[in-house]
């Protein structure tokens, strides 16, 4: 039987999935940061060995009779970066992917930058770098100077964990560093800047890069032709999952926000509402992020009584409130704003009209997000697949289907390390 390996790096831990040639999945296993580095040494231990020790534990955990793996492939979280040296070990603590140092720096990324480009982010990929270069001393290269050193994303230095090739990463990651993803190539302005040196290889995510070192092979039992693929993001690999293929097709992240990536035959990107594509094949992956979402609903009521009182809805009958549900100032999609201030008033006393009335308004930021994408010239939407813990609230769904006006479904696999588990796959197809 022929399997395939997709491991998913989140922010507090990591999971994998092995599925056969048909899709199936054959086991799922997980690990905690924390697990592995135990409760009171998790905010000692250097990051990346925390990320070494997670990846590890999870081969270790997949069953002997399951290791006769053909190819692998691993997805990190965007824009989560570090330096290494020539062999491969970190110089610096790895920079997250919602780390603002970049701020620091912004300006000279405008300096450099194309305008309204997505590098041009406190918490982008290149502003990292860029800090690094300016504020660190541990960047591993200078102007003038030979190389002796790699700038990676998480995905590609845990990838290099397994194959041993370093500076190879692919354009999903490569995104928020500047790389051109229409063209297939560092623009000009990047490659002439002194750290181009630095900058990876990138290949298209799923490409078979090699196979896994003998070390690996001998230590977890893995065949030695087992391959290493390039590599994708988390939020990728979550669309992969769900089962949305063609374009009109989008899948909605109903999790502590709410994300929406619709599928399109044309490339969207306006900064003004924090709107980039990514390339996937032949087709673009058009997203926008709204800081509403699941972690409004907690802040008022618990899980218990999201269920018990969602269940009391009248779905039939629209709410009347007009709430936009945020915890504190400010959006970024739709309404790209700052300093919008939250609505959440009038609060009736009856909780299941004041959560009739969030769910509604939250299914209405959904739609009015989906229609802005289209207005910019997204593939008009036909069906819209769910993800993240909102997608079992079978209430709200009938809430936002009647908003959306399409199909709305749940995601068929929810766990982003199928959708990589499917890259691995696609990769030796």
């Amino acid at each position: 039987m022929s399997l395939y390996l997709g491991i998913d790096f989140g922010t507090s831990g990591a999971r994998a999935v092995v599925i056969d040639a048909d899709g199936t999945s054959q086991v799922e296993a997980q690990c905690s940061f924390e697990a592995v580095s135990g409760k009171q040494a998790v905010r000692r231990t250097p990051t990346a060995v925390a990320w070494e020790k997670a990846l590890f534990s999870l081969l270790e955990k997949i069953p002997g009779e399951l290791r006769e793996i053909k190819a692998i492939a691993i997805n990190g979280t965007s824009s989560t970066v570090l330096l290494c040296d020539d062999a491969g070990k970190p110089l610096d603590e790895p920079i997250l992917y919602n780390d603002a140092r970049g701020e620091a720096v912004l300006d000279q990324v405008k300096a450099i930058a194309p305008p309204n480009h997505p590098v041009i982010s406190a918490t982008s990929s290149l502003a990292k770098l860029l800090w690094w270069q300016e504020i660190s001393p541990h960047l591993p290269y200078k102007s003038g100077e030979k190389r002796i050193g790699y700038f990676l994303h998480q995905a590609d230095w845990l990838s290099f964990l397994l194959h041993g090739r370093l500076g190879i990463s692919d354009y999903h990651n490569a995104l928020k560093l500047g790389y051109d993803v229409e063209n297939l190539r560092y623009p000009d302005w990047l490659q002439q800047q002194a750290f181009s040196p630095l900058l990876p290889q990138v290949l298209p995510p799923g490409t078979p890069v090699g196979e896994v070192t003998k070390e690996i092979s001998d230590r977890f039992r893995l065949p030695q032709d087992c391959i290493v693929c390039t590599g994708t993001t988390d939020s990728i690999a979550a669309f992969m999952a769900s089962g949305a293929k063609t374009p009109g097709e989008a899948v909605t992240s109903l999790g502590s926000t709410l994300v929406l990536k619709l599928l399109s035959q044309t490339r969207v990107d306006d900064p003004e509402f924090g709107i980039y594509s990514h390339r996937l094949g032949d087709l673009w992956l058009v997203g926008g992020a709204s800081n509403t979402g699941g972690a409004v609903l907690r802040h008022f009521f618990t899980d218990a009584e999201l269920e018990r009182l969602s269940n009391q809805i009248d779905v039939q009958k629209e709410s009347r409130l007009d709430y936009y549900p945020l915890l504190g100032k400010g959006d970024r999609f739709p309404i790209n704003d700052p300093n919008l201030p939250p609505r959440l008033e009038p609060r009736p006393d009856n909780p299941v009209e004041f959560l009739h009335g969030l769910l509604e308004s939250i299914a209405r930021i959904e739609a009015r997000g989906y229609q802005l994408l289209q207005q910019l010239g997204a593939t008009p939407l036909n069906r819209v697949y769910t993800a993240g813990g909102g997608a079992k609230n079978t209430t709200w769904t009938a809430i936002r289907r009647h908003h959306l006006g399409v199909e709305t479904l749940q995601s068929v696999h929810t766990e982003a390390a199928y959708g990589t588990a499917l890259l691995a796959l696609k990769g030796l197809q």
